[in-house]
């Protein structure tokens, strides 16, 4: 997905910027607040506006090297410094209120160093009196500046529509070009990723090693099966990562990029594997794991892996726990398949191609709307289901997009509906129209 970059100063504006763009994301929100440095962390979100969404990142304050003088700031430097490598725009925020400084012009120069597209906004202009302010900021190096007010929003949706301006379109796929679908392999650090991809390609691809966050950075490697091809995506791993102390270690910050590198794998594949340690068990950091997957309405496949280290007296009673453990742990997946598996023995490993194939088969199907009120007349017509209050009446319902397939449910009362009606819709749309394995949507609309 498209990424825009927020850099500048501390205190500029970054946050308050970010929090406009992402408003629908409220879980994602920076904090912000009047003195400088607040945002020591970096932030991620997803902006959306009409048909566009594009990733937003908002970075800690952008300090010179040689103004730094703790180890906090140099970290946070190098932190910046690796989410800009991955950035297909800049937003270099300047403060309109405090006025071009040095430092905004030796930083200017730093990022164009980078040879990344740049915007030059000019933040705290609050209306057209305010725009005199700007003049002083052309000394930077630029015919163009946008001015914005991340607090008040004028000029926000000018500055929107400029960066959807150059979000390149989406190719659409045609008939003669091959179609090769994503995977991506998560997990937490030391499942196994690395060796399970190995094996897959039948060679030394990923380094592999027993040292947990050996693999930090996303790998993509194209897999062929009976014919087929697979691009496979292996990814850092994704572990439970403290907040900054004094004494952080530098480390952190790679460990903590690794996480939204992954997730942004998560976010451009197709399919996501989940692989988890079959001697642990399910353990709560592989349920957050699923739940990421699970937000982003991905096809999921989950693989127990080291399935040889289980003793063969034991597999038959580990397969029930395992059964049970995934409805009790992952009871907002039970539609998701799984598999016992062995990278080191290769034991079940190609079993995921047939699970892939029927998983993106489905997550394209479509069902036409006669298929579906026929269901409807069949299995709910004067059928009224208990809910507090007023009586929940279904009346119909059409399929409005795939990938995930997406339905749209009108009700007498869309606030009377609970999560084990949608659990119920659920069942009966996935039974009577073969929708094993895929993540579905249900949405609801009161009809008027």
């Amino acid at each position: 997905m498209f990424t825009v970059v927020i850099v500048g100063r501390p205190n500029v504006g970054k946050s308050t910027l970010f929090n406009r763009m992402i408003k629908s994301d409220t879980k994602l929100k920076a904090i912000t607040d009047k003195f400088p440095g607040v945002t020591r962390d970096i932030n991620y979100g997803v902006a959306r506006f009409d048909n566009a969404e594009f990733n937003v990142v908002d970075t800690g304050g952008f300090f010179l090297e040689d103004k730094i003088e703790d180890i906090i700031h140099r970290q946070m430097l190098e932190q910046i410094e690796m989410v800009i490598s991955d950035a297909d725009l800049i937003i270099h925020l300047l403060d309109g209120k405090e006025g071009l400084l040095p430092d905004d012009i030796e930083t200017a120069r730093k990022l164009r160093q980078t040879g990344k597209k740049i915007f030059w906004v000019v933040n705290k202009i609050d209306d057209p009196s305010k725009l005199n302010r700007m003049y002083e900021f052309f000394s930077i190096g630029t015919v163009e500046l946008i001015p914005v007010s991340a607090v008040t929003g004028y000029g926000f949706e000018e500055l929107i529509n400029k960066i959807i301006e150059i979000i390149p379109e989406t190719p659409q796929t045609k008939n003669s070009q091959e179609f090769i679908p994503k995977i991506a392999i998560v997990g937490r650090p030391n499942v196994g990723k690395s060796t399970i991809i190995n094996a897959l390609l039948g060679k030394k691809r990923m380094i592999v090693s027993p040292i947990p966050g050996t693999t930090r950075d996303a790998v993509d490697s194209l897999c062929t099966y009976y014919g087929k091809k697979y691009l496979i995506i292996d990814t850092g791993g994704i572990k439970r990562l403290s907040y900054y102390k004094k004494d952080i270690e530098a480390s952190t910050f790679v460990e903590k990029l690794s996480y939204f590198k992954a997730l942004k794998s998560i976010q451009e594949a197709h399919i996501c594997i989940v692989v988890m340690d079959a001697a642990d068990g399910i353990v709560n950091q592989d349920q957050k794991i699923v739940g990421m997957v699970t937000e982003q309405k991905k096809g999921l496949i989950i693989l127990l892996n080291k399935w040889d280290l289980i003793q063969p007296e034991e597999r038959d009673r580990k397969v029930r726990y395992f059964a049970d453990e995934i409805k009790r742990k992952l009871w907002f997946v039970d539609y998701a398949p799984y598999l016992t598996v062995s990278a080191i023995d290769k034991r079940r490993l190609t079993k995921i191609f047939p699970l892939i194939d029927q998983i993106l088969e489905e997550y394209k199907k479509r069902v036409s709307t006669a298929e579906l009120n026929k269901l409807f007349n069949e299995k709910l017509k004067d059928v009224i289901l208990p809910s507090s209050g007023k009586e929940l009446k279904f009346y119909y319902i059409t399929q409005v997009s795939i990938e995930p397939p997406t339905f749209v449910v009108f009700v007498n009362d869309d606030l009377a509906v609970k999560q084990h009606h949608i659990k119920f819709l659920e069942k009966l749309i996935r039974e009577t129209f073969n929708f094993k394995f895929t993540p579905i949507n249900i949405k609801l609309k009161k009809r008027k």
